[in-house]
């Protein structure tokens, strides 16, 4: 680890680099402090903090797409899993009749050459062949394959980068990406990465209007608190942004009511959970995470200008656990206990083992819903190998002005 690091000079692209030769020695350390104080992070860390700080935008919708005249706006937010199987979501967000024909992709968790993906850049592949402009922020650059299964995929990582996008038919204008702070060190536990989560901003110029888009992913690592504090430092941002614009912040927030920092913190949680009574808590609490667990989130936004209780089916889970599902069980395995899933499965006995949770959200400011539209929580999204990702998608028809 002490050995002189000799790196390139830049590439053309903003997000290539040739950090690969030490991602062993990074992930050596025991934690970021430890990390921070080492000879490697400084001879590396003008480096790191180009790639972590970079943006990749491109072009690819054709000039006449601004040709549209509608008023009506269609989002659609989704947290893509890694983006494990690209030509399936393409062919979804192509042919699905409830996401066709989306004027905006806010989607989260994707891949730039991991070797779980296959080394793809997951962003571009979708825009390319759904013809859109992207923006794509990297969140982590990645010093392991990941976890649970991903750990023993074939191959290297490349980039090893992951992180969130913006996906338009329409031009995107001043696009550009806020760090927010971790919930915990990224360096302890199995899958280690450097970097935090990162909101990815864009001015959309719609026919319809210009309109500012926000991509957010909320640390599932943190405490409720946490998750507050960094949508607050999103609203804080957009507040000192000109020109003042209609706002759509969607992604996954993780509000899942749970203290996940630590293990302990999230098993006494389910605990104080099952004394609340499981079918209450499933009903009244994981559907519904902004009546009590996550209210002081929800009371920002409120707060602040932005609505969220209209842009949203209200009541409908985005990510669905099943006892029977190994590959998430593996997953869960690398951060809570074995002994664990017994108790888990036990308290679902009478819910057929099943829990949904709300993750995913729309806020909005200066925007209404089509009414003729509602929102909604779109699921069942597969192809010949499975479901596209662990989470469902969101979506919402809406108009600029209140």
């Amino acid at each position: 680890m002490n050995a002189t690091v000799e790196l390139p000079e830049q590439t053309a692209s903003p997000l290539e680099h040739r950090l690969q030769p030490y991602f062993t020695a990074l992930a050596q350390f025991p934690s970021f402090k430890h990390l921070q104080a080492s000879k490697l992070y400084s001879e590396l860390r003008p480096e790191l903090e180009r790639v972590l700080n970079g943006l990749a935008q491109e072009s690819f919708a054709p000039p006449n797409a601004s040709s549209k005249v509608s008023d009506s706006i269609r989002a659609t937010a989704w947290n893509i899993e890694r983006g494990v199987r690209p030509e399936g979501i393409i062919r979804v967000l192509r042919e699905h009749t409830q996401l066709q024909e989306s004027d905006l992709l806010l989607l989260t968790e994707l891949d730039y050459g991991m070797a779980r993906t296959s080394n793809r850049f997951v962003a571009r592949e979708l825009a390319e062949a759904l013809e859109m402009n992207y923006a794509f922020a990297p969140c982590y650059l990645a010093l392991t394959k990941g976890n649970g299964s991903e750990t023993r995929v074939v191959g290297d990582n490349t980039q090893a980068l992951h992180g969130n996008a913006l996906l338009s038919r329409y031009p995107l204008r001043g696009a550009h990406s806020l760090a927010l702070p971790n919930g915990k060190d990224k360096l302890r536990g199995v899958e280690k990465r450097l970097g935090c989560q990162r909101a990815v901003i864009a001015d959309v110029l719609h026919p319809a209007g210009e309109f500012r888009a926000v991509s957010l992913h909320l640390d599932a690592h943190s405490t409720q608190k946490h998750r507050e504090r960094q949508m607050k430092l999103v609203l804080d941002h957009l507040d000192n942004l000109e020109p003042r614009l209609p706002v759509l912040i969607g992604g996954d927030w993780n509000t899942s009511g749970y203290n996940s920092k630590r293990a302990v913190y999230a098993i006494a949680g389910f605990w104080r959970r099952v004394m609340m009574g499981v079918g209450h808590v499933l009903r009244n609490h994981y559907l519904h995470p902004e009546r009590w667990f996550e209210r002081g989130l929800f009371r920002e936004l409120e707060r602040r200008g932005f609505s969220y209780r209209d842009l949203n089916e209200e009541g409908v889970g985005t990510l669905h656990y099943d006892v029977k599902n190994l590959a998430v069980h593996e997953n869960l395995s690398d951060w809570v206990p074995q002994w664990c899933f017994r108790f888990l499965h036990w308290s679902l006995r009478e819910h057929q083992g099943r829990a949904s949770l709300k993750l995913d959200w729309f806020a909005g400011k200066d925007i209404s819903p089509v009414q003729a539209v509602p929102p909604k929580v779109v699921g069942e999204l597969r192809d010949e190998d499975g479901a596209l990702s662990d989470h469902d998608a969101i979506v919402l028809n809406f108009r600029l002005g209140s």
